[in-house]
């Protein structure tokens, strides 16, 4: 791109871009990283003084950020190190990662274990919560907050009594978040805004902003045919989509066949090769629907199986008289752990914090770590700054090491006969070993064989089976969103861009927190990505998608972000130069949790939930070594990781009441 749109899109613009960590170059298997390994445009750090040590107002490159991944790939690659020094530290109970499954399995094991039982938490990254992430910007003085990656607490009535309970325990009453979270969610409709789709001219021939949606929420009396009209879309795609949406223009595309043949035919293919092959579309139809799954299952529709679109409403399979799921039935939650059906009658509660589930963490260390996090109430919890410097004390009962990424977890002795666990990690270019009764593995899947390999090669290669689904939330301050109301939109969706839409954040009050309301304040937009490759099986995809992230540099993900909210926003006078103050971007090369499906997977492991699928042959414990993750479900939901973290917990638990049953009495 010339320089002269470079200028035009604010690029010269002195913001942040990306920080060190801790306010210094990060040492990888004792070599120092300098300066000169991060590009001038990603190297200034966000802020000087108190701010230093409070990640969740760094901007710039986070999520998977400079210094939290270097040691695992030297792990991976044959690195090694020998000059370990020993802690002399010694817990009951050490977790190997601090997300939510790993905060929530420390805190199961020290409320259960009796007084007197110590916890450490290891983790990689500057900041606890794992992907639930909170992201703070501040622009004269008014700071806001959105997620920097777990979004919600989906169907929350569908969680068992453990996550439910857990929510109880920490101070999230569901009934009340519920009220707060649906409030605020009514807001921008108040103000007469909608959503909007924008077609690139890259995708569809020229830029072009359309208002509404076919039949749907901001169409008034126009049909999908006027809608599409409004649209650069081709003649041929026009036609077809409207067919598509025509409850009465699409026949039965598997005359003949049963309900439960049907469903298994849906479930082999594509809804790619069913739109193709089966509802005869026009290719030029395809781009418009390509990003829809891409939320959840992180694939385009080449990738995504039929029978979910049918699940999921998608149009196209009116005419062939599907019955529908049953309410209790297994395939409730088809999508392999995707809270599915069940949410068409329990519509929820689905509940949003300011900061995405980023408040479940916090509110769990401040369970564990009381001095961390001021306050008693969800709502206090909300805007009181937690004190980094408080979490790893000595003496403390639950301490979170931040910055540490575990290379080795292994027994002193037999695994089934062992009293103790030696876990090494590396801090600051430094390795260090720690010694416990008891370890739950709390980090993704494919990394525990490379740190516990004196596991079987059947747990192994289960461990190692799926592929964590790559993924980015892109978070951006703007002075105004005057541009928003001037168009009449709270967001658009966009097919086929670098980033599939843009919206604006969360307008939910908890407590103190004040969210922007009036147009001529700040706000935090919030865009995401997911980078794939068409066509190619899933897991290339992810494995693929993983390599983009993490070889894209910031400067190519600001560009894209003020280009892209230039031209979507353009008619209603937003100036990217002019309007853009802060950019996080919060990328996930190892993000969602691996979901079985049914065009890669056995359909068995997809629809039901037999004992053979990897994730419950990974999970299996490992003398004093558990796993407690998403991955071990094989969801991606926050209940899920919580529900493995006290399964996890449970089995060490066990393994410490057995071992003092048979310890000789001191009396």
């Amino acid at each position: 791109m010339p320089r002269s749109e470079d200028r035009d899109l604010g690029m010269h613009r002195n913001i942040t871009r990306r920080d060190f960590v801790n306010g210094v170059a990060v040492a990888i298997g004792g070599s120092l990283i300098t300066p000169g390994w991060l590009s001038a445009r990603e190297g200034t750090p966000q802020a000087s003084g108190a701010q230093d040590n409070y990640p969740p107002a760094r901007t710039g490159m986070r999520g998977s950020h400079a210094g939290s991944f270097e040691v695992a790939h030297a792990l991976r690659d044959g690195n090694t190190w020998t000059d370990v020094a020993n802690t002399g530290e010694s817990y009951d109970l050490v977790v190997v990662g601090g997300g939510l499954s790993g905060l929530s399995a420390a805190y199961f094991f020290l409320t259960s274990a009796g007084p007197g039982a110590r916890v450490l938490v290891l983790d990689n990254h500057d900041d606890f919560g794992g992907h639930a992430k909170r992201n703070e910007m501040t622009y004269r003085g008014r700071t806001l907050m959105l997620n920097g990656g777990t979004s919600y607490l989906e169907s929350v009535g569908q969680f068992s009594t453990v996550a439910r309970t857990l929510l109880a325990a920490i101070g999230i009453d569901v009934e009340s978040a519920d009220a707060t979270s649906a409030a605020g969610s009514k807001f921008y409709r108040s103000l007469g805004l909608g959503n909007a789709t924008f077609f690139a001219k890259e995708v569809f021939g020229e830029d072009r902003l359309v208002k509404g949606r076919g039949g749907g929420e901001g169409s008034g009396s126009r049909g999908w045919a006027d809608w599409l009209a409004e649209t650069p879309l081709s003649p041929d795609a026009r036609r077809d989509i409207a067919r598509l949406y025509d409850d009465g223009a699409n026949p039965d595309y598997m005359p003949g066949l049963s309900d439960v043949d049907k469903k298994e035919r849906l479930a082999r293919i594509s809804y790619l090769d069913f739109l193709l092959d089966l509802a005869k579309v026009h290719p030029d139809v395809i781009p418009f629907f390509n990003d829809r799954p891409k939320g959840s299952f992180c694939v385009g529709i080449d990738a995504y199986p039929a029978l979910y679109g049918w699940a999921q409403g998608y149009p196209g399979f009116q005419g062939m008289n599907l019955e529908p799921l049953s309410r209790v039935g297994p395939l409730a939650h088809i999508g392999g752990g995707q809270h599915g059906r069940e949410s068409e009658w329990n519509k929820g509660p689905n509940i949003y914090f300011p900061d995405g589930n980023a408040t479940v963490a916090r509110l769990l260390v401040r369970a564990m770590i009381p001095e961390a996090l001021p306050g008693t109430t969800l709502a206090d919890s909300m805007v009181a700054r937690l004190a980094y410097d408080r979490i790893d004390r000595k003496g403390s009962d639950a301490r979170i090491r931040l910055n540490s990424t575990v290379i080795s977890v292994h027994h002193l002795g037999d695994p089934e006969a062992a009293r103790e666990v030696e876990i090494t990690y590396v801090r600051e270019g430094k390795a260090a070993k720690v010694r416990a009764d008891h370890c739950v593995m709390a980090c993704y899947n494919g990394v525990i064989p490379h740190l516990v390999p004196e596991m079987s090669d059947e747990q192994k290669a289960a461990l190692a089976y799926g592929v964590k689904m790559a993924n980015v939330y892109t978070n951006v301050l703007i002075r105004n969103w005057t541009a928003f109301t001037n168009l009449g939109i709270s967001g658009a969706s966009a097919p086929g861009m670098y980033h599939t839409g843009v919206r604006l954040g969360r307008s939910v009050q908890f407590g103190d927190y004040q969210p922007s309301t009036s147009p001529d304040d700040p706000m935090i937009l919030h865009m995401s990505r997911v980078p794939c490759a068409p066509g190619r099986p899933k897991k290339e995809q992810h494995r693929i998608g993983r390599a983009d992230l993490l070889a894209t540099t910031f400067e190519t993900f600001e560009r894209n972000i003020r280009d892209q909210l230039g031209r979507i926003l353009e008619g209603g006078g937003f100036d990217p130069a002019r309007d853009i103050e802060a950019i996080t971007v919060n990328r996930w090369p190892h993000g969602y949790a691996y979901s079985y499906d049914t065009l890669n997977d056995p359909i068995e492991w997809a629809l039901f939930a037999p004992d053979d699928r990897p994730c419950v042959i990974g999970r299996r414990r490992f003398g004093r070594i558990s796993i407690a993750n998403s991955d071990a479900a094989a969801s991606t939901h926050t209940d899920s990781a919580i529900d493995e973290a006290h399964r996890a917990a449970r089995e060490q638990l066990a393994v410490r009441s057995r071992a003092r049953r048979k310890t000789p009495s001191n009396g």
